[in-house]
C-alpha cells in the first residue's frame, strides 16, 4: 500500500491572481480531478498530500500550467481543462511560433488554440478555420501567410473575401471598384500593417507579391506556390466555394476563415463554408481547426455577447 506523503509547489507572486483564478476558481477546479489528494493554497505555496504517483501528476499539471503562463501571460479555466485532457508536455507548450512584426515586436500564438491551428497549418495544405469572431482566425493565418512569403517558401500572398454586402449597399459607396471595396477589405490591411512596416509592404503590393482581392476575380486563376487565405467564408455561396479550392496549385497552401454564426447571404442561399465543412471532412490530407466563444482574446464581455446570442 502506498504511503501518504507531502510535498509542495512553489509559484510566483506575479502569476498567482491569474492561477488561482477568481475565487480560487481554478485551484477549485484541479482539486476536483484530484479528489484522493489534499491540495492546500497558501500564498505562493500549494501545499500537497497524498499518494505519490498523484502528488506527481498535480505537479506536472502545476509545471504545464506556469509554462503555459509564461508563454501566453494568462490562463483560464478552459485552458487548465485542455492541459488536464490532452496531457500536454512542456515541450509542446513551449514550442513557439513566432514572427517578426513592425518595428520588431514578436507575433506568437495568444493561447493553446491558436497553437493548435498553427500545427494543423503545418500538417495540411487545405485547411478550415471555424469560429467566433475575436479568436484569432485571420490573424494568425496572415500572420502564416507573412512568415511563408519572408521565408520564401510562396512567391506571393493573395487574400480575398466574398463581396457581400453586410446589411449595407456597396453601390451607394462613392469611387470606383477599388475605392468602394477597400473599406469592406480593411482588417486584411490592418493584419497586415502590423506584421509589416509601410515601406515594405507597399514593395509586396506593388510587385504584387501580396495582393488583396474580392473573390469573384479569383475565377480562372490556378494559384501556384501561393500562400492563400480565404476570409469571411461563411458568405460564399456554393458554386463560390467550388470555385475557391479548385484554383489551388500543386504548391500552394490554402486556409480558410469563417464564423458560420454571422451569415450575410439571402435566407434561399446555402453557405459554401457550411456545405464544403460537411462533403470534405473525411478526404484525407485537410485541416479542420474549431474555435469556441472561450478562445475570443478581445474584451471579457465579447465572449458572454457571443454565449448569449448563441443561446
Amino acid at each position: 500500500m502506498n504511503q501518504l506523503v507531502k510535498d509542495k509547489i512553489i509559484l510566483s507572486s506575479m502569476s498567482l491572481v491569474e492561477i488561482y483564478g477568481p475565487e480560487n476558481s481554478n485551484v477549485n477546479f484541479i482539486k476536483s480531478h484530484f479528489p484522493s489528494l489534499s491540495i492546500v493554497a497558501r500564498g505562493t505555496e500549494i501545499i500537497l498530500e497524498g499518494k505519490q504517483d498523484q502528488i506527481q501528476k498535480c505537479k506536472n499539471l502545476f509545471d504545464n500550467i506556469l509554462t503555459y503562463f509564461n508563454r501566453y501571460q494568462s490562463i483560464e479555466k478552459s485552458d487548465i481543462e485542455r492541459l488536464i485532457i490532452r496531457g500536454s508536455n512542456k515541450e509542446e507548450i513551449s514550442s513557439d511560433f513566432l514572427l517578426s512584426g513592425k518595428n520588431g515586436v514578436l507575433i506568437k500564438p495568444r493561447n493553446a488554440s491558436q497553437s493548435e491551428m498553427i500545427r494543423l497549418a503545418e500538417m495540411h495544405n487545405l485547411l478550415f478555420v471555424l469560429g467566433p469572431a475575436g479568436t484569432g482566425k485571420t490573424y494568425n493565418a496572415v500572420a502564416l501567410a507573412v512568415q511563408a512569403l519572408k521565408e520564401k517558401h510562396v512567391k506571393k500572398v493573395i487574400l480575398t473575401r466574398p463581396a457581400v454586402e453586410a446589411g449595407e449597399n456597396l453601390g451607394f459607396l462613392p469611387g470606383d471598384l477599388y475605392d468602394k471595396l477597400s473599406p469592406y477589405m480593411r482588417p486584411l490591411y490592418d493584419a497586415l500593417n502590423e506584421m509589416l512596416s509601410k515601406d515594405k509592404l507597399s514593395h509586396y503590393m506593388e510587385n504584387h507579391q501580396i495582393e488583396i482581392v474580392p473573390l469573384a476575380f479569383m475565377r480562372g486563376c490556378t494559384l501556384d506556390n501561393a500562400f492563400v487565405i480565404l476570409d469571411e467564408a461563411q458568405n460564399t455561396t456554393i458554386s463560390q466555394m467550388k470555385m475557391f479550392l479548385t484554383r489551388m496549385g500543386p504548391s500552394s497552401q490554402f486556409i480558410v476563415c469563417g464564423d458560420v454564426s454571422q451569415i450575410d447571404l439571402p435566407v434561399n442561399q446555402k453557405s459554401g463554408l457550411i456545405h464544403a465543412t460537411n462533403i470534405l471532412k473525411f478526404v484525407k490530407n485537410i485541416g479542420f481547426m474549431n474555435f469556441s466563444e472561450d478562445d475570443v482574446i478581445r474584451h471579457e464581455l465579447v465572449k458572454n455577447i457571443i454565449k448569449a446570442y448563441k443561446k
